[in-house]
């Protein structure tokens, strides 16, 4: 797992953890538990710290059992990615699936997110998963779970994170040392849900990418359109991540299901 905190002048943490998360249709278990540990440093002198994280294995699909449950699935996806061609979101309905293990994570560290990387590489893409999330405390800052992508091998990357409120989508530029919120170019970004310190909350999140162009959705409904800068690389890794809006007890909890990320085929 990495860490980063969030603007108003971010500074960067990074904490190790040696994490292995098995990607495919019938992935194996996580070997380890990631278990994050902080080393303080003064915020103005914070700088990056690269870190070798194992890259997960695929596991391959079983090929000769006919499976029901599986076919259907398959039929949900190609119809998931349909949907998102006919609304022009994605250049092609024709791509393949990488589907990974549930993800369940607390972190205590306000202003901070975690990450953990997945091991793809993408470019055009689009990444779903269902959120859980809670908090410990009523009144915590912006908080929830979310993505990374465009993940480049200095750090730099781009984070969407759910909140009960809004979407967070931020850039973080490592060789500045800072991140930078980006406002949307279409729709609002806004969203309402309940206090997750009251009750778990729950949604379907998924970011597509176009080329320079963003799209989040929450429940299937697009909730914000972002343009993307033109001079970053957008081919990069991309993770899985928690936001804290708070230090207090486990801070924000976050459960995903049903984590998949669609390529298209080249």
């Amino acid at each position: 797992m990495k860490t980063r905190k969030i603007y108003p002048l971010i500074s960067l943490s990074l904490i190790l953890a040696l994490v292995q998360i098995a990607c495919g249709f019938s992935a194996a278990p996580p070997t380890s538990t990631p278990v994050p540990t902080d080393t303080p440093k003064p915020t103005s002198t914070i700088t990056p710290t690269p870190t070798n994280t194992p890259r997960p294995t695929p596991t391959p699909r079983p090929t000769r059992t006919p499976n029901l449950a599986a076919t259907q699935r398959m039929e949900d996806f190609n119809a998931e990615a349909q949907s998102y061609f006919d609304n022009g979101y994605t250049t092609t309905a024709d791509g393949k699936i990488q589907e990974f293990r549930d993800f369940s994570y607390d972190w205590a560290k306000l202003y901070y997110y975690n990450w953990l990387p997945l091991g793809v590489e993408v470019s055009d893409f689009y990444m779903t998963a269902h959120f859980k999330w809670s908090s410990a405390y009523r009144n915590a800052d912006l908080s929830g779970c979310g993505f990374l992508f465009a993940i480049q091998d200095n750090g730099d990357h781009y984070a969407v994170f759910l909140d009960k409120s809004q979407i967070l989508f931020l850039y973080a530029d490592q060789t500045a040392n800072y991140s930078r919120k980006i406002s949307t170019t279409r729709g609002t970004g806004k969203v309402k849900f309940d206090n997750p310190a009251d009750t778990p909350q729950e949604a379907d999140f998924t970011v597509i990418v176009n080329d320079t162009y963003a799209y989040v959705l929450v429940n299937k409904e697009v909730v914000g359109e972002y343009t993307l800068s033109k001079s970053k690389i957008l081919r990069g890794g991309v993770g899985l991540s928690v936001l804290s809006g708070t230090n207090k007890d486990y801070g924000t909890r976050c459960e995903m299901t049903n984590i998949h990320v669609w390529i298209p085929n080249s």
